[in-house]
């Protein structure tokens, strides 16, 4: 995720961030530029006079496209923030599973376990939302576990499965035990809030018809401008373009926030915060 200063107007407007869009937007830019230098040849030149079209209908469908665009992009943050809010949460509970563990047991090898498999399970379930990447999870070592699919949930398993062990041991009471499980339960509740972000993604219908909408819009555009700016309706057309579809662009970068983009969840980071917390805690003397 890109760090930056909220209040530093210059070095944002000039952030090389910027730049990579435009690297992106360019074959289509230029695509859209000599498209409307062709429009404005045909109009200008060989015709007796430019095509008279009232931007009126360019107007209404500019205020349904911007509805449509605020709404867009609305949804995509949406999955961005209640990503981070449950990443955020997991950061939580990992540090109270730690310290309740810690604290309900003097046991060096239930804290061992625990050192172990609290931060297994928060990597696996960095690398389960990555599907595709070369990092790959490793299940726990037990023997049961060796062929687990689904890694997260291994982790998870040998966690219930230690916690009850320590109460048949005595090591837990019953309500210490019962506590330990409603932190296991909230980390395997935001494995299924991360999967239901990942496995669902924006309707088809809909992010169609918006890129419909757009090209439609802007391919449109030339026809309506001529008259009023003649040659300079080339960089007018490659402007709007620009704007319309560099928020289309942000929309899908954000909408899955897992991945690897430059505005995607810092979740290396959050996995490093967790390992150390962790360790920190069951290894303090």
């Amino acid at each position: 995720m890109i760090q930056y200063n909220p209040k530093s107007w210059f070095s944002l407007i000039f952030h090389a961030y910027n730049r990579q869009v435009i690297r992106k937007l360019l074959p289509a830019m230029l695509g859209m530029g000599v498209f409307t230098a062709v429009v404005c040849y045909v109009e200008l030149e060989l015709l007796e006079k430019p095509m008279e079209v009232s931007n009126a209908v360019h107007s209404m469908l500019g205020f349904v496209l911007s509805l449509f665009l605020v709404f867009r992009t609305n949804t995509a943050y949406d999955r961005w923030w209640e990503g981070r809010k449950q990443w955020g949460s997991l950061v939580n509970v990992s540090r109270t599973l730690a310290l309740r563990v810690r604290e309900f047991t003097a046991n060096e090898s239930a804290h061992g376990h625990f050192n172990e498999a609290i931060p297994g399970f928060v990597k696996s379930l960095r690398n389960h939302l990555r599907p595709g990447q070369s990092n790959e999870s490793i299940p726990p070592d037990a023997v049961e576990f060796a062929g687990a699919v689904h890694v997260p949930n291994a982790w998870a398993q040998s966690m219930e499965r230690r916690a009850a062990e320590l109460l048949s041991e005595g090591e837990f009471t019953a309500q210490e035990h019962w506590l330990i499980a409603q932190n296991l339960e909230r980390m395997i509740d935001i494995l299924g809030a991360c999967e239901r972000i990942l496995k669902t993604p924006v309707p088809y219908s809909y992010s169609m018809f918006l890129k419909k909408f757009i090209f439609i819009y802007v391919v449109t555009l030339p026809i309506g401008f001529v008259a009023t700016f003649a040659w300079w309706s080339v960089p007018v057309v490659m402007l709007v373009f620009y704007i319309l579809v560099s928020v289309e662009l942000i929309a899908e970068e954000i909408e899955d926030p897992f991945g690897l983009d430059e505005n995607d969840l810092p979740l290396d980071l959050l996995c490093e915060t967790i390992e150390t917390n962790v360790t920190e805690i069951l290894k303090r003397r």
